[in-house]
């Protein structure tokens, strides 16, 4: 039977060499060593497992292509001379089917998929008394699998459900619906918190149901998107609440209070972080500890700089600005001097004030946080006519603004107001790695990409095309519009 190449995975493959409690602690080896051959799996640990493919090296260099690199907040920096294998293509939007990064990813989220759907069925088939944890092991790689799932719809667009037919693609609206039916059953079974700090990073009920008002607004389904956003807002049992956004990225923002999920990261192996995250978008040269990629442009300082300020003598967005682009020649706010570097501009969400460019990194991803929980809202209820009012548009909107002491908006002009929020996300979210996605969604991608001189073309470039590597594999899912 042809199937999708890489995407339906060995039972082996899903076994990890572990003993510790910690569920950062996990080996991301994908062969069971020979010493390790008389272990006993726990379907905990084949959890685990699914956790530790978010913190592999495609997640450092190829997400950052597609994207971030690809879209109007990020060149490809590095040296001009250094085209980081494709990252310049993308830069450019002169990509092909060819590209390492469009294969490298479409391989590591059906890899991550077959992983969490073979820890269900383990899971599912082994005896466990505590009922309640059981489900709560199925509920975790549910969760996961969405995220997965999503990443590939958004980027592919009718993509296969992989347990159910791997040599045909399923139309984009039952992906969805097929994502929808993952998170509601983790919302079920998923606590509201953990109480043990082992457990820490582990994904919960809200995390699960602020990921679904975000399926939910990209798919234009207002009410539920807004009725869910609501939710996570105002459940005190969650816990949620927004922090100094010049804290989020930084070591004491991590699992902060304004944390929907994040991938974790402790600067050790075996539970390092996004392996070398931190060092492919570091300072390159000088004082720096990187390689340079993945740069804040000129546009994205720009719209930073054209935001009006409320505090005096203030100009621009600067507590967002200052906490998303680090600057050549200045001092950081942990006091390091950076200075003599190649590129002009960094991604300060990246920066590892501790150890900086280490290839086991200590940074934790910020997955999903409730300031863009706020702007789900905002722009859900925009679209639903309820711009006034305490849980109206703009007073989601302004709640963010508020924040980093912007001017607040005021329009209550449907179309303005929309515009403003789409703005809004994208320097609330800048590196966050939503952008591009966000571009397709709302249908700017092509008046931006060619205002920035690359050349986009309708199409062709709303999806990303199948790689050859998988056409090759399974020539039955055919291709993408536009693609060859």
């Amino acid at each position: 039977m042809k199937k999708i190449y890489i995407g339906i995975i060995s039972f082996a493959l899903l076994l990890f060499a572990s003993g510790c409690s910690d569920f950062l602690d996990v080996n991301s080896q994908e062969n069971v060593e020979e010493d390790d051959k008389d272990e006993v799996y726990t379907p905990e640990m084949f959890v685990n497992g699914v956790y530790g493919m978010f913190t592999d090296w495609d997640y450092a260099f190829s997400f950052l292509a597609i994207t971030e690199m690809i879209s109007d907040n990020a060149d490809k920096g590095s040296s001009p001379g250094d085209p980081g294998g494709d990252k310049d293509l993308f830069d450019n939007l002169t990509f092909t089917s060819g590209a390492g990064s469009i294969d490298a990813m479409w391989t590591k989220w059906y890899k991550t998929i077959g992983r969490a759907t073979k820890s269900i069925e383990f899971t599912e088939s082994t005896p466990i008394e505590d009922a309640k944890y059981k489900n709560r092991l199925i509920g975790e790689a549910k969760f996961l699998r969405a995220v997965s799932y999503f990443y590939l719809v958004r980027g592919w667009g009718d993509v296969s459900i992989q347990n159910k037919d791997v040599t045909s693609r399923a139309p984009k609206a039952d992906v969805y619906a097929y994502i929808e039916q993952d998170l509601k059953d983790a919302m079920k079974v998923l606590p509201e918190k953990y109480t043990d700090s082992k457990d820490l990073g582990r994904a919960t009920m809200g995390a699960a149901q602020g990921l679904l008002s975000k399926v939910y607004l990209y798919q234009g389904k207002w009410q539920e998107a807004y009725d869910n956003a609501s939710a996570v807002i105002s459940n005190t049992a969650y816990g949620y609440s927004l922090i100094d956004y010049s804290l989020i990225w930084r070591a004491e923002g991590e699992n902060s209070s304004e944390s929907l999920f994040e991938i974790q990261a402790s600067g050790g192996s075996p539970a390092h972080g996004i392996q070398q995250y931190s060092e492919t978008q570091g300072a390159r040269g000088g004082t720096g500890w990187g390689w340079g990629f993945n740069t804040p442009t000129q546009d994205l300082l720009n719209a930073f700089n054209a935001e009006t300020s409320t505090q005096s003598g203030v100009t621009g967005d600067v507590i967002r600005r200052n906490a998303t682009i680090m600057f050549n020649n200045s001092i950081l706010y942990d006091g390091y001097e950076l200075k003599n570097c190649e590129n002009p501009m960094y991604n300060m969400k990246a920066y590892s004030s501790a150890n900086k460019g280490a290839a086991d990194g200590d940074k934790n991803l910020r997955y999903l946080r409730l300031g863009e929980i706020y702007l789900i809202k905002a722009e859900a209820a925009n679209e639903l006519g309820l711009v006034t009012g305490e849980n109206g548009a703009l007073a989601a909107l302004n709640k963010i603004r508020d924040r980093v002491k912007l001017k607040e908006v005021t329009t209550t002009d449907k179309a303005e107001l929309r515009k403003a929020i789409w703005h809004e996300r994208r320097l609330e979210l800048a590196f966050e790695h939503d952008r591009w996605f966000d571009l397709i969604r709302t249908g700017e991608a092509e008046t931006v990409m060619k205002a920035h001189g690359k050349p986009f073309i309708h199409g062709r470039h709303e999806l990303f095309p199948i790689s050859n590597t998988q056409l090759l594999n399974t020539p039955s899912l055919g291709q993408n519009p536009g693609w060859s």
